[in-house]
């Protein structure tokens, strides 16, 4: 028996030798690499990205196992990451309480000058435009950008109804900023902020189609889209000299539609996904809608017309993202035919048929209207269709 004492004492030596001469990385033995794998396995299961690839217990080196087993922890069902099943029942009820047709016309409102004493008939007073927006509140609209609407992510609370605000040429009267840096009251955008202000469901959001020297504040026009940008407007491409695309050879619209479309990216950072025909007369489609000139590259997601009535929703199978029409944003003037086809008559048309206005449904991820409509369903859309 004294001799085994020995001999495991002869061991244990050795043992405590054969652990110093190890190199530093495997020194700490199971304790080390227990550590480092539950740290391994806590950032897995946090999704932390940053975590370094190789590091750990691993890099191809066996971890010595512990010479006493850890406890186990209690054993639980492993998380889902799946999102719950839709239930197209539940939504169907839903959108039917909300009475829904997302697959109903949006009124898409084009005005010019904004002028305390107009000029001309396209220019709207401060007065005008507040009455109008103020009625849009009343009547459950909500304002979406152009670039919402072509990409079919309107975010509207159920009930509600889209408006897309469109504001042409960089006129001065939309924006201009006072001492303080706010927008100036009687601009498009004091009038628009100011209507949210008393009807908080009233998103104070529009799109400007905008050409050279926006708001002609000359150096500091930059400065003033990244401030509409910031502010969730939507500054888009009108060209930079407003000429009629019409009588243009490709390469000249295309010169038009990217010094224009450079400018706007250079000062927001955001690439316009969205343009309006001077004049709203159309050169050829494809020459507009994509292409590359001026130092920058654009694929328009929706073009915008001059047009007489409320634009086909996105999701409907006649929608033409090339020739989406607008509505003159005036009153019963008789130029025109304005009385028949112009925003106050045209509101009135769709407040006297709420059954072909775009209601929401309230979830952006669905497309829900009344069974009977499923016709006029766009292809590509069955899977976000939600009839009722």
């Amino acid at each position: 028996m004294p001799h085994l004492h020995r001999l495991a004492a002869a061991l244990l030596v050795a043992a405590v030798a054969v652990g110093l001469l190890l190199p530093p990385a495997g020194r700490g033995g199971h304790v080390t690499a227990v550590r480092r794998a539950g740290a391994a396995a806590a950032v897995s299961a946090a999704g932390d990205g940053a975590a370094t690839p190789g590091r750990g217990a691993g890099r191809g080196r066996r971890a010595v196992a512990p010479a006493v087993p850890a406890q186990a922890a209690p054993s639980s069902p492993p998380a889902s990451s799946a999102p719950p099943a839709f239930d197209r029942a539940r939504a169907a009820a839903a959108a039917r309480a909300a009475g829904a047709n997302e697959l109903g016309q949006v009124p898409i409102l084009m005005v010019h000058r904004v002028l305390a004493k107009p000029k001309s008939s396209l220019d709207r007073t401060p007065a005008q435009l507040y009455a109008e927006f103020t009625r849009l509140a009343q009547e459950g609209y909500v304002p979406v950008t152009a670039a919402e609407f072509v990409t079919g992510t309107m975010n509207v609370p159920a009930g509600r109804h889209p408006v897309v605000l469109t504001f042409d040429d960089g006129s001065p009267t939309h924006l201009a900023f006072d001492a303080a840096g706010a927008p100036e009251p009687d601009t498009a955008v004091g009038v628009i902020e100011r209507v949210a202000r008393e009807h908080p469901g009233f998103r104070p959001v529009a799109t400007f189609f905008v050409n050279a020297d926006p708001f002609a504040l000359g150096d500091r026009a930059a400065a003033a889209m990244r401030w509409l940008a910031q502010h969730g407007f939507e500054v888009a491409n009108h060209t930079t000299h407003h000429r009629d695309l019409a009588g243009m050879d490709h390469g000249a619209v295309a010169q038009e539609i990217g010094t224009d479309q450079k400018m706007i990216t250079a000062a927001t950072g955001i690439p316009p996904v969205t343009f309006a025909f001077p004049f709203g007369a159309p050169a050829r489609l494809s020459w507009a809608g994509h292409g590359a000139a001026g130092g920058a590259r654009w694929n328009f997601q929706g073009m915008f017309l001059a047009g007489w009535r409320p634009a086909d929703s996105p999701f409907e199978k006649d929608y033409d993202p090339r020739q989406i029409p607008r509505i003159r944003d005036d009153g019963r003037v008789p130029q025109d035919d304005c009385r028949r086809f112009c925003s106050i008559a045209w509101l009135d048309w769709l407040a006297r048929h709420p059954d072909k206005r775009f209601t929401s449904d309230g979830d952006p991820a669905t497309v829900a209207f009344p069974q009977a409509k499923m016709i006029y369903l766009a292809k590509g859309l069955a899977a976000r269709a939600c009839p009722y």
